[in-house]
């Protein structure tokens, strides 16, 4: 049997912004990814966030993430196709990066960051979550008190109508009365 050989490799992978806002299942989508590939992270960054030179199924500004790995050389077109079927990603670029020691690509490691930031933003996520929340429940409150005003605007408008009716009534009442003492007399 042949020694498959393995090799080091440089990815850039782009996540739309909205993919983002999940930060850490966005990096554990781009794990499971190289290890279905059958490869050995290295070394995983965020390189940047920024907006996108073209729109890419519809958005402007994307994510980018930045890894080395250690994969077998057949495995890699596995890994492209996951990834052009993958919803999570927009794109990717994978190259050889054999120049590189492992020293190199271990200076470009910061998975305890990205480990923070996902923390970060799951908690800036939920804040935003429970402001979105509290101001529904003010909404419903303002809404109930407006709904309410307006009933006691309609029953007051109301009121004014039942007593003119109630005067209206009285008044022929009385004229009855009146028809009836002018009939005895």
């Amino acid at each position: 049997m042949a020694e498959s050989r393995i090799s080091a490799y440089e990815a850039m992978f782009v996540a739309s912004q909205a993919e983002a806002a999940d930060f850490s299942g966005l990096i554990d989508h781009i794990n499971t990814l190289l290890e279905r590939a059958g490869a050995e992270l290295v070394a995983m960054q965020k390189w940047d966030e920024r907006r996108l030179a073209f729109e890419i199924d519809k958005q402007r500004r994307a994510v980018f993430i930045l890894t080395y790995f250690r994969s077998p050389t057949e495995s890699i077109a596995r890994l492209e196709r996951d990834v052009r079927i993958s919803e999570r990603l927009l794109r990717a670029l994978i190259v050889r990066a054999d120049h590189l020691t492992e020293e190199e690509m271990l200076a470009f490691d910061a998975r305890e960051e990205l480990k923070t930031e996902a923390k970060l933003r799951a908690e800036r996520a939920a804040k935003e979550a429970e402001a979105e929340q509290s101001k529904v429940q003010v909404l419903s409150a303002e809404e109930a008190a407006k709904a309410k005003a307006e009933q006691e605007a309609a029953e007051q408008a109301e009121q004014p109508e039942q007593a003119e009716r109630a005067d209206e009534q009285s008044d022929q009442d009385g004229s009855e009365e009146v028809q009836a003492s002018a009939e005895k007399a």
